[in-house]
């Protein structure tokens, strides 16, 4: 299949720590390491695990870090169109605690890809099964609407009413207050609308309830989770599947990143889904 996503990514430092310091404390890292990560990076590599490929439309600071988050996503399978813009790298700060959570800073601003961009090929939407919108301008947007399904993230509400586009599903989570959307903030309305609400599963509209997929293991860490959901949503309405086979293979790869370190070591693969 034909996959791709449209976001942005960070380079990201993660300290994994007993819990997160009360202001005016000093704590000691249990352990740290760095990857390429953020929103559409995450998502990026979940469908290369799935489907073999996926095309990933982004932007990369013109710094070693840039380069060197372009030669992660490359080695882990990511075909990447991107700009390069004239500023430093954007970088996350992320502690995980000892339940797993992860609580996020992000340093410096947000680099999302302009559908404006005559370097990016943004025409190979249009053969495109479906497309996964985390970031972009509405130039972007509209571009990504060529493809068959497009699936975007409610945090881009702001780009999602000027761009005035169909979704064919919106998915946001009920627990992150960035994500909530309620009805009547887009028109025309989402076809579909996917509230995620962690191990308690979430909400389909149309449609009711659906559960959590069962953890394959203990939990390491929640970084990821949302992205991998919507990846694994993504590639499922590429395939055909229905909405709550979709929803039931994103629940998957929610739950299954949640058991490794850092945004990639949990991911679903295509022989795990398919066993």
């Amino acid at each position: 299949m034909n996959v791709a996503v449209v976001g942005h990514l960070e380079w990201v430092e993660f300290v994994r720590v007993e819990h997160v310091p009360e202001p005016g404390e000093i704590i000691h890292a249990l352990e740290t390491w760095e990857e390429v990560a953020g929103g559409g990076a995450v998502a990026a590599v979940q469908l290369a695990n799935l489907n073999g490929s996926v095309q990933f439309y982004t932007s990369f600071g013109n710094d070693e870090l840039g380069r060197r988050a372009r030669e992660e996503l490359v080695s882990r399978g990511v075909t990447v169109h991107a700009g390069t813009a004239r500023v430093a790298q954007p970088r996350q700060f992320t502690y995980i605690d000892g339940d797993g959570e992860r609580t996020i800073t992000v340093l410096g601003r947000r680099l999302v890809p302009s559908g404006d961009d005559p370097a990016l090929p943004w025409e190979q939407l249009a053969r495109c099964d479906a497309v996964y919108f985390v970031s972009g301008d509405v130039a972007a947007l509209r571009a990504a609407r060529r493809s068959r399904v497009l699936v975007a993230s409610s945090r881009e509400l702001a780009t999602l009413r000027r761009g005035a586009e169909e979704l064919d599903v919106l998915v946001g989570s009920g627990e992150d207050a960035a994500e909530r959307f309620e009805p009547g903030e887009l028109e025309p309305a989402p076809k579909v609308v996917v509230t995620t609400s962690g191990g308690l599963g979430g909400w389909l509209r149309p449609g009711g309830p659906f559960r959590a997929a069962p953890l394959p293991g203990p939990i390491e860490d929640a970084y990821g989770c949302g992205d991998c959901f919507a990846a694994g949503l993504t590639y499922g309405l590429a395939g055909g599947r229905s909405i709550e086979d979709a929803v039931a293979l994103g629940s998957r790869c929610g739950a299954a990143v949640l058991t490794g370190r850092g945004a990639y070591a949990g991911q679903l693969t295509a022989a795990r889904a398919d066993g």
